[in-house]
Order: C-alpha cells, then structure tokens, then sequence
C-alpha cells in the first residue's frame, strides 16, 4: 500500500495541473486520468476528500465492498482510509469515474482553526463508501453553490483566503450532516428493517454463552453483521431512536439482566458473567446508569 502524501503528488499522478493552493484543490472528476499502475492497488490519501459525482460505471473497493452509483452522489474520505480502484488493462475508459467535483483539503489548512477539532463530530467521513450520500436536485444543486465559492476563492491566496476557505466548507459539512440525517428518515422503512435485524442478533447474542466468552456485543460486531460501518450504524439509530447503538446495547443487556434477576437465583457476580462482564463492578456501575438502582435494589423491588 503506498500513501499519496501532498495533494500536489496526487494531482501529478491523476495528470492534473499542480493546485494554485497547496493545501487544497477543487477539480472535475472528469478530468482524472488513470494508468494501470501500482499505486491505484491499494492506496490512502493524507487529506480529506469530499465529492460529487454522478454517472460512475468504474468500481471503488473499501474494505471488501464496492460502490457503484450512476445517480447524484455525494462521499467523504477522511486521511488514513484505505482504497483500492481496479483499473483494467490500458487504463480505465474516458468518463467512468463519472461527472461532477472533487474537494481535497489537507489536514494542515485547518491548523488554528476551530474545524480542525470540529471535523471529528462529522461521522460520515468514518462511514464506507458503500454508504454514501445520495442527492435531491436541490441538494445537489446546495453542493454545488458551496463548491463553485470555495473554487473561486482558492483562485488567489492572500491573508483572508484560509478563514473564508473554511467557513464555505464548515457550511459544506453541515449540509451534509443535514442530508445524511434527511437519508436515514426517508429510507426508514429500509433502516427499520436493519434495526429489527439488529435486535435479532442482539438477543442471540445475549442468548449464546459461547458468544458471550468474548465479551458483551460490540457495536463493531453488530455493525460487521449488518455490512454497515459502526459510525453508519450509530448515527442511522440515533436519527431513528435518538440513542446510539451502544445506548441501545446497553439497554438490551439490562433487560437480560432484569430477566435473569426476576425469574433465576443467580447471584449479580454470576449474572454479570453471564452477560460478557469481566468484572461485576462493571455491570453494577452500567445497572445502576440505566435504572438508578443496583442490582439487588431492583431484585429486592420485585418481592
């Protein structure tokens, strides 16, 4: 795996002019041109990249899924994620990867800046990219007014370019955040689906000792069960329930814990073994988070 470093090396390797800035550059997709070559084997980018695109026919792969869109669409790629492009013999054919803009931004541009911390609240650029942001007209047409001032201010560097810069993508990414949020209600019969699927695997889970050996659920085993990523999954349950899915792990496990409290003799030390705990302190302490009573509070409320 190699890592493409400066936003200049990428533009010289996708036979693009070097950026006027060198920390960030807006280009047309279609103007990417691609060589079967190594460094397109598996790969990852030292800065951010946001674009918009329609019209794909080539295939990205992350992870071992891979997106394939022909609509309006919009993805995040934070640094450090690994991609793969599978380029055939001779390259890949004019205009596969689509129609639209591409955003880079290199981490450094942040610098000194509240988004350089803010950027972390954005869980998208951690979704894959097999969940990416499918458009409306109109916010297609939103996308594009942000993209058109950031080009035209990276068109010459002085002293304000940096502040003005960032605000239009700040406004960029709470768009996004918006859209993303406007997604999860619109398919929520498809995302309600997901949810009874994961309660499913929840109370198997719950159920199988042997599962349990390795511990409580996690939110990155129910997410890998649903070939979802765990910050897809967390923020998709949190627009729908207004919990994330460890909040909503927690609560499956004290219901079990609740049921084995009113209908066994186990002891707390034994339950909390029996839901994953290494240590009972730990079930106590979330017991207690949940229901404001201990345990043997909540055994003792029964009789």
């Amino acid at each position: 795996m190699i890592t493409i470093n400066s936003i200049t090396e990428f533009h010289r390797l996708r036979s693009l002019p070097d950026p006027v800035h060198p920390l960030i550059s807006l280009f047309r997709v279609e103007d990417l041109r691609f060589s079967n070559d190594a460094a397109w084997k598996q790969y990852s980018l030292n800065f951010y990249c946001v674009s918009l695109k329609r019209g794909i026919t080539s295939k990205v792969k992350y992870g071992q899924q891979y997106y394939d869109f022909d609509k309006g669409l919009m993805t995040f790629v934070a640094a450090g994620q690994v991609q793969t492009l599978e380029i055939p013999e001779g390259g890949l054919p004019e205009g596969s990867v689509g129609v639209g803009q591409a955003l880079l931004f290199h981490r450094d541009l942040l610098h000194g800046h509240p988004l350089a911390a803010a950027i972390k609240n954005y869980g998208f650029f951690s979704y894959s990219l097999y969940e990416a942001l499918h458009l409306s007209e109109h916010e297609e047409q939103n996308v594009a007014d942000v993209f058109d001032k950031i080009n035209r201010e990276i068109q010459h560097i002085d002293r304000h370019t940096q502040e003005i810069v960032l605000s239009h993508i700040d406004l960029l990414l709470n768009y996004s955040k918006r859209f993303y949020e406007r997604q999860f209600i619109t398919r929520k019969a498809v995302n309600h689906d997901l949810l009874t699927k994961m309660d499913n695997l929840l109370t198997n889970y719950l159920s199988d000792a042997a599962a349990l050996k390795n511990g409580p659920p996690t939110v990155e085993y129910l997410a890998d069960q649903l070939n979802l990523s765990s910050h897809y999954l967390s923020d998709m349950l949190r627009t729908l329930t207004g919990q994330s899915a460890q909040q909503h792990i927690h609560d499956k496990m004290v219901d079990k814990a609740k049921e084995y409290l009113s209908t066994t003799q186990l002891t707390v030390a034994e339950i909390a073994y029996q839901l994953g705990f290494d240590y009972p302190q730990s079930f106590n302490k979330l017991f207690k988070k949940k229901t404001d009573l201990s345990p043997l509070e909540f055994r003792r409320s029964l009789n």
